[in-house]
């Protein structure tokens, strides 16, 4: 994963909202004067992109619902984490979920513009990190 975008039909509230969430303000801004159609956040070990857009640049034929593929970020605490995006509004989408017996745990939310935001605790990701 490079980039991944989310919709929101406020960016300025919802870059208020993932800044407050990332400890960080986003890097990219556009247009840079007025409100922003476009931020985008680097984030995580890696420095992936979390950009956010405007909907009203969607696709034709979006859907508006939460669905589809989810993203899932790794995060060291899966429960506060958890604890803190629902204190912040989030709504629960999906619930701790162990995925076997190996270390692999999920959950998912939806961000305050309909987006699903995926946590996961991953022992790859992080045997992955260890050797960079």
């Amino acid at each position: 994963m490079a980039t991944v975008s989310y919709w929101a039909d406020d960016v300025t509230e919802a870059a208020r909202w993932y800044a407050d969430l990332l400890g960080t303000e986003p890097y990219f801004v556009r247009p840079e004067q007025g409100p922003p159609a476009y931020v985008e956040f680097r984030i995580g070990d890696y420095q992936a992109e979390l950009g956010i857009i405007n909907r009203a640049y969607a696709p034709p034929g979006a859907s508006t619902e939460p669905g589809g593929s989810v993203l899932y970020w790794q995060v060291d605490d899966l429960q506060a984490t958890l604890d803190k995006l629902l204190a912040m509004g989030a709504k629960p989408w999906e619930p701790v979920t162990p995925r076997g017996d190996t270390g692999f745990v999920t959950a998912s939310v939806l961000d305050p513009f309909g987006n699903v935001l995926g946590l996961m605790v991953n022992p790859h990701y992080l045997e992955i990190l260890g050797r960079s």
